[in-house]
């Protein structure tokens, strides 16, 4: 472990900075690894995510873009072609539509196109879901426009400790990872245990036990659904929370496992319900579990409009009393 990994590792860090000393270790650990990406230099980024790593590294590996998203990705692409391990930086989760041609139709296919030859080890990071009074383009959940695309891998950390090794892991890969940052929690502290194996990229994680219904949910809304499981609790209902983590590919077995004992499911997120990723666990946990489950899989999620102004979105995003409102439905049956 390096030294300076060493000299945070006893910290209670916030995600922000458990993301920055993932990212660090990755650098120190190989120097192919690159980062691009705009202000993310001398700034440190819009949330200070990158902050001291150009001092750290120079600026021929940690570099400030143009504002041309499809330009960024696209020079990505030629990068991990000569070797580099880039990693991208996007602003908002809005900015990225420029650059999706380029992420959806070129970086997610020259595996196949190769016939498995050439692989591109991209991660492309951004911020992404509400929560900070921001308006529409600063706070979208466009998570099912990359989990439709096969050749990527699409994950997001809800805490700390897994922001730390998730982004080290992501880095890793041989294929490109969509790694998706939620933007509210950067400023949450926790516990990152730098001397513990981080759970494997594409784990799933039961991060509360219980007994009569599982809340499924990933980045943001995992806190969110601990709340509600707490409140729950209070009220004599056990309630078991998974965070999936990893939303391409699918945990599928963890997953099963939790709704198998509780035999109920709700799945929460932050994207409108229509076409959204609770549609694809719905149907999944239907076709598996058909004569175990004992109520329908409901979903708790954003509305379908677009995302409304900061005084609204309160309402608009899933809390806990709209979840507990469910678990209520869900125990009904």
């Amino acid at each position: 472990m390096s030294q300076t990994a060493t000299a945070v590792s006893s910290s209670t860090l916030t995600l922000a900075k458990a993301l920055n000393a993932g990212l660090r270790a990755a650098m120190e650990a190989d120097d192919r690894v690159l980062m691009y990406g705009e202000d993310i230099g001398p700034l440190g980024g819009v949330f200070r995510v990158t902050e001291g790593l150009q001092a750290r590294f120079g600026a021929d590996r940690v570099l400030d873009s143009p504002l041309a998203e499809s330009g960024l990705v696209g020079t990505a692409i030629g990068m991990a072609m000569r070797g580099y391990r880039p990693v991208v930086e996007l602003q908002f989760d809005g900015f990225v539509f420029p650059g999706f041609d380029q992420i959806t139709q070129q970086l997610a296919k020259l595996r196949s196109r190769s016939h498995g030859r050439v692989g591109l080890p991209v991660v492309v990071r951004f911020p992404y879901g509400g929560g900070i009074g921001s308006i529409e383009n600063h706070s979208e959940s466009i998570e099912a426009y990359f989990t439709h695309t096969p050749g990527l891998t699409v994950v997001s950390p809800s805490n700390p400790h897994d922001a730390y090794w998730m982004i080290q892991q992501a880095v890793a890969s041989p294929d490109p990872v969509i790694f998706l940052e939620p933007k509210r929690r950067y400023h949450e502290k926790g516990t990152v245990r730098l001397d513990a194996p981080g759970r494997d990229l594409h784990e799933a994680a039961v991060v509360r036990p219980g007994a009569e219904v599982t809340l499924l949910a990933w980045g943001p809304m995992v806190r969110t659904c601990l709340d509600a499981a707490t409140v729950a609790a209070d009220e004599g209902r056990s309630v078991e929370v998974v965070d999936v983590r990893s939303l391409s590919p699918l945990d599928m077995t963890t997953i099963l496992e939790s709704v198998g004992r509780t035999s109920r499911a709700i799945v929460v997120h932050e994207a409108a319900g229509s076409y959204g990723p609770g549609a694809e666990l719905a149907a999944r946990i239907t076709e598996e579990l058909f004569y175990v489950i004992e109520s329908p899989v409901l979903r708790v999620t954003g509305y379908d409009t677009p995302y409304p102004p900061s005084r609204l979105e309160a309402e608009w995003l899933p809390g806990v009393d709209r979840i507990l409102a469910a678990v209520d439905r869900s125990l009904g049956y």
